[in-house]
């Protein structure tokens, strides 16, 4: 039987910042749980960071792989879109790692975590401006800025499934869906 090195490393890295953090993490700690030398890491991986650079992207490959099998081409732009957050950020508040974090950004304010999940931010942003761009050509949207109107659409789906209930009781999924509906397709003005 061979063993995949490489893969040992990584898996037992990811074990390590999920539980431990990317602050906590030491490369003797992995190398640990690895069950390796130490210097088995340093043949694939310069340092730490690139280490944590390596699960960062395998975290959002699987949130990109995620979002695109929520996409049905022939469903309406807001039914995808509720699919792909729903989705996405499903499995961002499940993974451990992007727990862990959070929590070390709200706690220590660790600059490689809070860089971490900027990255994975970024790429989110990025998908729904695509697909922004996609419901524009296809006049499900009126024209408008693709990167302006994908931030307003996450941080509005943010704000109603995860700041909300810090304060409040939790809004289910139709709930979520009426006020998205409301904001962002239907607006507040009323139409005489």
């Amino acid at each position: 039987m061979i063993i995949d090195r490489r893969k040992q490393v990584v898996e037992a890295a990811a074990k390590s910042f999920a539980l431990f953090g990317y602050k906590a993490t030491t490369m003797d700690q992995i190398a640990k749980i690895a069950n390796v030398g130490k210097g088995t890491i340093y043949t694939f991986f310069a340092n730490k960071e690139e280490l944590f650079d390596e699960i960062l992207q395998q975290v959002m490959l699987e949130m990109k792989r995620i979002a695109d099998g929520a996409i049905q081409e022939d469903k309406p732009f807001f039914d995808n879109l509720y699919r792909v957050l729903d989705g996405v950020l499903d499995y961002r508040s499940q993974h451990e790692l992007v727990i862990q974090l959070s929590h070390e950004v709200r706690d220590f304010g660790t600059q490689m975590a809070k860089e971490g999940l900027n990255k994975i931010e970024s790429m989110l942003l990025n998908y729904i401006e695509q697909q922004v761009q996609i419901g524009i050509e296809r006049q499900e949207l009126k024209r408008c800025d693709p990167q302006v109107t994908a931030f307003i659409m996450l941080k509005l789906y943010v704000a109603l499934t995860a700041d909300w209930r810090k304060l409040n009781e939790p809004l289910d999924k139709e709930a979520i869906k009426q006020n998205f509906r409301l904001y962002l397709i239907e607006g507040l003005a009323f139409h005489k």
